[in-house]
């Protein structure tokens, strides 16, 4: 008697459900990473080896130019008109971080200027931008 053979079926993974999970890691990713926001100032920040200042929600982002220019949300302003602007941030102040974007090429004198605004405005925190090192 002659018996018939059983069909060797090809085994195969499916696939389809693990692509579905790498795409929808990615798309989790993409959506819940954070970007540093570079203002469109030609800054170029100094480098320095420590580490990094929590970045907090309430800050006040003053940039300093090689060539002086003082820049507050995105518009150049003088010494005096910067005075003007942060004395309306007086009130809350003292809980807000003044981060400062100053060029390495900047002149001290400027840089000195705009940090004394801040801490006569009242501000709690000072941060210097700067650049991590690199090897």
């Amino acid at each position: 008697m002659i018996f018939p053979r059983p069909v060797a079926d090809d085994p195969r993974i499916d696939l389809t459900s693990m692509v579905d999970v790498v795409f929808l890691l990615l798309i989790f990713f993409m959506i819940s990473t954070t970007f540093v926001e570079t203002p469109g100032i030609d800054v170029s920040l100094p480098q320095s080896s420590t580490g990094a200042v929590e970045k907090t929600p309430k800050e006040v982002r003053v940039s300093v130019t090689s060539d002086g220019t003082i820049y507050y949300q995105d518009k150049a302003l003088s010494l005096v008109d910067l005075a003007a602007n942060l004395a309306g941030l007086r009130v809350s102040a003292h809980e807000m971080t003044f981060l400062l974007m100053a060029d390495k090429d900047a002149r001290h004198g400027t840089v000195v200027q705009v940090m004394d605004l801040a801490r006569e405005t009242g501000f709690g925190k000072l941060a210097i931008g700067t650049e991590r090192k690199r090897l």
